[in-house]
């Protein structure tokens, strides 16, 4: 039994991570539970591979934050001891496009818009004893990935496994990388280059499919912009994009 003042008394990180992994756990219940129906004899849409190119909706949640290398300033600073960077939730919502290659090969672009934040987490030293200081880096990101899609056969005439690798090319709407009146910010680069690899299933029903999906992303480039004489930036040399994903499509 948890006490009175229990919730109250957690950092607000913390609490969206709970949130965030409660949805998460939700989602995949109903993603489990939905496509039950379409294990049945009768094949559904026993003509759409033969199509060339179809398209569809996908949203879900992201989980995002940095991979955090410090600077070489890091070493002698005198107030800031641990820097990292704690997962934080997010949401996005995507536009699928996708062209049959071959049997089991497909090609995919999924123009996403995606809300999410890093959160940078520092721990100072002072005579009071530690405190935590948290900064949080709020996207709009733009992403433009492109991915290959590697199916198996059908099982049960309505079901099947895939792969997915590829990358993409993110632009963050609300970077702040041009802020000029700023003392305490951490500035992040518009721009991401990343590597995306992940699995999932596919239910199909008479009218749609329906797939459920996880997804890892790493990000390629640095996305520090260093910024003489901002306490919290100087401790960091390269911060670099990571996040996890689930999603739920339907294509048609």
């Amino acid at each position: 039994m948890y006490p009175s003042n229990f919730w109250n008394s957690l950092p607000i990180h913390r609490l969206k991570t709970i949130i965030g992994l409660a949805t998460l756990i939700s989602t995949f219940i109903v993603a489990a539970l939905c496509p039950l129906n379409t294990l049945q004899a009768q094949q559904n849409l026993p003509n759409h591979d033969k199509k060339k190119l179809h398209f569809g909706i996908g949203f879900g949640l992201n989980f995002s934050n940095f991979a955090v290398t410090h600077s070489d300033a890091f070493t002698f600073h005198d107030s800031i001891k641990v820097v990292e960077s704690p997962r934080s939730p997010g949401f996005n919502i995507g536009i699928i496009s996708d062209l049959h290659l071959k049997r089991h090969l497909d090609l995919r672009f999924i123009p996403t818009l995606v809300f999410a934040e890093k959160d940078l987490r520092y721990t100072e030293i002072s005579p009071e004893g530690d405190t935590e200081v948290l900064k949080t880096v709020e996207s709009i990101i733009l992403k433009f990935p492109f991915t290959f899609k590697y199916k198996s056969d059908r099982f049960f005439d309505n079901f099947r496994f895939y792969t997915i690798a590829g990358g993409r090319v993110d632009w963050d709407l609300g970077s702040n990388s041009k802020a000029r009146k700023a003392t305490d910010i951490v500035k992040i680069s518009s721009y991401d280059v990343l590597a995306e690899y992940g699995v999932g299933m596919e239910f199909y029903f008479p009218m749609f499919i329906f797939s459920p999906e996880i997804k890892f992303s790493q990000g390629l480039l640095n996305l520090h912009v260093p910024t003489d004489g901002l306490r919290f930036s100087d401790v960091l040399g390269r911060l670099r994009s990571q996040s996890f994903s689930i999603s739920i499509q339907f294509e048609g």
